[in-house]
């Protein structure tokens, strides 16, 4: 199958890229000239490369032609301005579709990594399901939502939407913040640390992208893609700590002074001309009790489960962030 992938050199994108070349899969990829290829520098001689930019229509239309399936990565999940998460979420995804539907071959199916922020916050006492009315509460949220929408109102292409929660595994690099913490004996309890979190080993979650691709009956649909285990960040945190062999100091970090956490980190952001994840807008999401999915769905319809379990993920990305040096 002929594939075209956005976001391709990004965390997620390049586990992508590398579960779509295993599979024998001819790949294209959308890239900007400004993109970092350090993660897939060793795949671009086995892949087609478009330049291109989900504000540029005519190199999207480049970008489709010919294309049996679209894989939808690309997106913001950070920014300096309201405005961008929206410009590039959802409407780089209106750009995209426009160009798919503009082309006059038979119509790709296309593929959509979207997040549990659509969906809004959740429990282990009434997970997150696909039926549920969202109800995200950060503007990532949604704008991921209103990319989701997008896509919902074409009629005329055969669509997937996965909605993974936290991602995990080698090359991300929000996680790694977390192990260096550790590494400094710092441990970090935003208000007791008991907020609820589902959580997806990046691996897997490039395996249900695949096998979403030909499973038909996963057209038009959502679907949660996490592991079926649920973890408070405080457990999380003292298996990450454990797994590095480390001691740790409790740090008490009540939810006002989480939010000024978040908004320092904003200013230095903003004098920095780089924007972080960690802002005022994200702190609605840090402050919600949980962020738990019901993954029911994808295997009762497709067959498929995330399957790796939570310790022995987080043991292959440290040992991956350490043989990179990145520890």
């Amino acid at each position: 199958m002929k594939v075209l992938l956005t976001g391709a050199s990004g965390f997620v994108g390049s586990h992508l890229l590398d579960a779509l070349l295993n599979r024998g899969h001819q790949v294209r990829i959308l890239m900007r000239s400004s993109s970092s290829t350090g993660f897939i520098e060793p795949r671009l001689k086995a892949v087609e490369v478009c330049r291109g930019d989900m504000d540029d229509p005519p190199s999207l239309k480049a970008a489709v032609r010919e294309v049996e399936a679209v894989v939808h990565c690309a997106g913001c999940v950070k920014a300096l301005s309201d405005s961008e998460f929206f410009r590039i979420n959802q409407i780089g995804t209106r750009n995209l579709l426009e160009a798919v539907l503009d082309s006059a071959q038979a119509r790709p199916r296309f593929v959509f990594l979207s997040s549990l922020a659509a969906a809004g916050p959740a429990t282990s006492r009434q997970p997150s399901r696909e039926s549920d009315p969202p109800q995200p509460v950060s503007l990532y949220g949604r704008s991921k939502l209103a990319a989701e929408r997008e896509i919902q109102a074409q009629d005329r292409l055969p669509w997937v939407i996965l909605r993974p929660p936290g991602v995990y595994g080698p090359r991300d690099r929000e996680f790694l913040k977390l192990f260096r913490a550790l590494q400094w004996h710092l441990q970090a309890r935003v208000a007791g640390g008991r907020q609820e979190l589902s959580l997806v080993y990046v691996e897997d979650l490039a395996a249900a992208v695949c096998h979403c691709l030909s499973h038909e009956r996963a057209v038009g649909r959502i679907f949660n893609v996490a592991s079926p285990e649920v973890v408070t960040t405080r457990a999380l945190i003292e298996l990450a700590a454990r797994l590095l062999n480390t001691w740790t100091v409790p740090l008490p970090l009540p939810l006002p002074g989480m939010w000024m956490v978040c908004a320092l980190q904003e200013v230095v952001s903003r004098l920095k001309g780089r924007p972080d994840v960690l802002s005022r807008r994200k702190y609605p999401e840090i402050a919600a009790p949980g962020w738990v999915a019901d993954v029911a769905a994808l295997r009762r319809e497709t067959g498929f489960a995330a399957a790796t379990r939570l310790e022995p993920g987080l043991e292959k990305t440290m040992h991956w962030y350490r043989r990179e040096g990145w520890l």
